[in-house]
């Protein structure tokens, strides 16, 4: 026999109103009878009639997710982080994969606003980003992940996720000077995105601070991609003076760095001290250990639902959720430190 919420509001003798309240974890209940109902609810295995929900409210308990790269784990860690979330929440997720482009990102929102979907999380927008523009018009709430439309007129508008690139890019620097490294060499992501933005402003300003000199020649733009990544790699080794220290804007290029040095004959951290960023499953890997900056992939991904589901159901559309997660070295054996720990 199905629980409903009358069953529930029954057993904890209070109104419907106060059961839904409890359920929805919206405030008009005390903490005692929330902790009650909730208590009652597990006990009998209630499941919320989410069919039901969806013919009074009119929605179609469906989030869009478009994504940037699949082939990225980076991007598959926030999707299992939006998928639980979604989940609890009663929400199932359609999900496309732009690989990048722009057109695909324009083709996403119009597929995902004929399906229906009651809102969108992105993590492909670009600095200037005007794709979004539609949803802005119509009021349709949707959150940005990992990267913002930092140059859009209104990215004050914009619910948004992000770490705190820049802050990471300067630590990258700072770790790799203090280890004794003069000329670093860099590998950008896309630079027409925030994250490569915020984290080129870090890797600048530290070197300013640190009085180190920004090369050009040691920066390749790779757009977050591996096989770019491999080139650049392959030409950095081909220069006459190649630096000791690479610091990439993601562990997917700073993993296409390693293989290239490592067939080369070049050790790591022996030769090359590395450091990548996001944290990624296979970082921490023996024989790879990768030092990098850490990114919350999950929580992100589990943040921007929530905040997306709260503009759905509680319409506070007017209300603008920015969260920035702190960026957080992590020392492993490809930057070297064990052997010789800092000397500056």
């Amino acid at each position: 026999m199905t629980t409903t919420i009358k069953d529930l509001a029954r057993i904890a003798k209070v109104s419907t109103t106060a059961v839904s309240i409890a359920l929805n974890g919206r405030k008009g209940v005390g903490e005692a009878t929330r902790r009650r109902i909730l208590q009652i609810a597990k006990e009998m295995n209630y499941q919320p009639n989410w069919t039901a929900r969806t013919l009074i409210n009119k929605r179609s308990r469906t989030i869009g997710y478009v994504v940037n790269n699949l082939r990225d784990p980076f991007y598959t860690d926030l999707f299992m982080g939006i998928e639980e979330m979604a989940g609890k929440s009663g929400y199932q997720i359609i999900l496309i994969n732009t690989d990048g482009r722009l057109d695909k990102e324009a083709t996403a929102i119009n597929t995902l606003l004929s399906r229906g979907v009651d809102g969108i999380i992105f993590s492909t927008v670009t600095v200037d980003d005007h794709n979004l523009d539609p949803l802005f018009d119509q009021k349709y709430p949707f959150v940005a992940i990992n990267r913002v439309p930092s140059k859009h007129e209104r990215v004050d508008k914009i619910d948004s996720v992000i770490i705190d690139s820049y802050t990471g890019g300067y630590r990258a620097i700072e770790h790799l000077y203090r280890l004794g490294h003069d000329r670093i060499g860099i590998f950008a992501g896309t630079m027409n995105v925030s994250t490569a933005e915020d984290r080129t402003r870090g890797v600048r300003h530290a070197m300013k601070d640190l009085g180190l000199k920004f090369d050009p020649r040691l920066f390749f733009e790779c757009d977050y991609n591996f096989n770019k990544a491999q080139e650049a790699a392959q030409r950095l080794l081909e220069q006459r003076n190649p630096p000791a220290a690479i610091f990439a804007y993601d562990d997917n290029m700073a993993l296409a760095v390693r293989e290239v040095f490592l067939s080369a004959g070049r050790r790591i951290p022996e030769d090359l001290a590395l450091v990548g960023f996001d944290d990624i499953r296979f970082a921490d890997l023996k024989g790879i250990e990768l030092t990098t900056i850490s990114q919350k992939k999950y929580e992100m991904g589990a943040m921007a639902t929530q905040i997306l589901v709260n503009k759905i159901e509680n319409d506070v559309g007017y209300m603008v959720s920015k969260v920035v997660l702190e960026a957080e070295l992590v020392i492993r054996r490809s930057c070297g430190f064990q052997l010789t720990g800092y000397v500056r």
